[in-house]
């Protein structure tokens, strides 16, 4: 199995999963790549995977369904007009011969969802490397018990979120913890990468344990603190 990311906009990343001649799409919010990649590897579309409403996630959908309309539109009850298939917090289904779990991990939008496939972690905006999506709807509580859900998953689950914010959450982090070696080892290993124009994608919840604070908080007071400072940096 391959798992491969289709650059889009400035910073957004388009997961391929890619299993022989089939391919499942996780978040297309262009189709231009995402179409191109599909032909240039003669694989054959079978789903489009969405985990959340938000238009940089969802803008290729309706191209790519007029070119292939027979797939599966798997995602939250808030992408209802783009998918055919809505699933939730505790759903499976499986492709490409593999089982998907489904995470509700609200608080980015209402009904964020992410899909665990074996120990793949697609979780859209509601987790990056080192950060965290923003908490756009004010539900902190959620967001918060979503990291929860995150912390809980095996060390050597690789995760592919859906932006490349990596180099800007470690600045971050250093600022808050300018003596916190692990940071700027982790930064000066994100730069080298950055400047070769390669991705920092995946990294795994056993890594961001060590090099996300937001997954090192352990309240939800500190958590909202945290996100703030974020917000503002």
């Amino acid at each position: 199995m391959i798992i491969h990311p289709i650059k889009a906009f400035t910073d957004n990343y388009i997961w391929c999963i890619q299993e022989e001649t089939e391919a499942v799409v996780v978040d297309p919010g262009t189709a231009n790549g995402v179409l191109d990649y599909l032909e240039e590897k003669q694989l054959r579309l079978a789903a489009i995977l969405l985990t959340h409403k938000h238009e940089d996630h969802t803008g290729g959908v309706l191209e790519i369904m007029a070119r292939h309309p027979e797939i599966q539109i798997v995602g939250p009850k808030e992408t209802v007009g783009l998918v055919n298939r809505v699933v939730d917090e505790g759903d499976t289904f499986t492709l490409l011969g593999q089982t998907f779990q489904v995470f509700a991990t609200g608080g980015h939008t209402h009904g964020h969802i992410s899909f665990l496939m074996g120990n793949n972690l697609f979780c859209g905006d509601a987790l990056f490397s080192a950060g965290c999506g923003r908490v756009f709807t004010g539900d902190y509580e959620a967001q918060y018990e979503a990291l929860q859900k995150f912390k809980r998953l095996d060390d050597d689950v690789n995760i592919y979120p859906g932006h490349e914010y990596t180099e800007t959450n470690l600045r971050f982090a250093y600022d808050m913890q300018p003596d916190n070696e692990k940071f700027s080892k982790a930064l000066k290993e994100v730069r080298e990468l950055r400047a070769k124009e390669e991705p920092t994608l995946p990294t795994t919840i056993g890594r961001e344990k060590e090099i996300n604070l937001f997954l090192q908080v352990e309240t939800l007071e500190d958590f909202i603190k945290l996100r703030n400072a974020r917000d503002d940096f």
